[in-house]
């Protein structure tokens, strides 16, 4: 049996490292994306080895940043989890346009486009795994952070139409949508926010990266081999 590839985009966060362990434990060679942050991932490769892993930079809000990324790549992927993304908060009408272009160029188009130059080659070999890493207000909707939410609705979407469209070639689709997650995207919180925030979700703790990364563990796995088409929450039971 020969190298299997994934690529993995928005690498470097704390979800992403999460990630990328889980597929390099799981017998993938690596294509793991970053747009700015890349010491995550040198202490990545410090820790596993460069021997299965490719490190690949690429601004994915740009209109050109697929290309970038695909420029990059010199061998057929056979799993794609796209887990680039970055939030916005204030009020709608506080967005400048070039911000509304670079959060749907990141959040919708990109991955659109990156996922229909990888197909092909899935379709040919009958196999195939497609994974968005969305958000938990993709389902539910959030004030203020109202673009975000209607971005990842599109992920979601996309998700439930695509894998539709390419069960019978064999490939898998879905998504992950997390709720509120201990990461970098929680830096702006006080520590009065998160306890406040811990309060609202039924378990009483936020998310771990870990937890992410074990649930996409299971969707890569044959042990989902009948799963495809959904949108699975991990949450805590926040917002359910």
């Amino acid at each position: 049996m020969g190298e299997k590839y994934a690529l993995l985009t928005g690498a470097s966060g704390g979800i992403g490292i999460e990630i990328a362990k889980t597929l390099y434990e799981h017998g993938f060679s690596l294509y793991l994306h970053y747009n700015r942050n890349r010491e995550s991932l040198d202490a990545f490769i410090d820790e596993y080895g460069s021997s299965r892993v490719h490190l690949i930079q690429a601004d994915l809000s740009m209109s050109d940043g697929v290309n970038q990324l695909l420029e990059q790549i010199d061998h057929p992927i056979e799993s794609v989890i796209y887990n680039a993304g970055k939030s916005y908060f204030g009020l709608v009408t506080d967005m400048s346009d070039d911000e509304i272009k670079q959060m749907i160029t990141l959040h919708t188009t990109s991955p659109f486009l990156l996922i229909k130059k990888l197909l092909p080659d899935m379709i040919t070999k009958k196999t195939g795994n497609i994974m968005m890493i969305s958000s938990i207000w993709g389902i539910t909707g959030a004030s203020c952070e109202v673009l975000y939410s209607m971005v990842k609705g599109s992920q979601n979407s996309y998700v439930k139409a695509l894998a539709k469209e390419v069960a019978l070639s064999g490939i898998r689709v879905n998504a992950i949508a997390p709720g509120a997650i201990e990461t970098a995207m929680l830096s702006s919180f006080s520590e009065d926010d998160k306890t406040l925030l811990k309060e609202e979700i039924p378990m009483g703790r936020l998310g771990n990266p870990t937890e992410i990364a074990d649930v996409v563990s299971f969707l890569i796995s044959e042990k989902s081999s009948y799963i495809t088409g959904q949108v699975l929450s991990v949450n805590g039971g926040w917002h359910c």
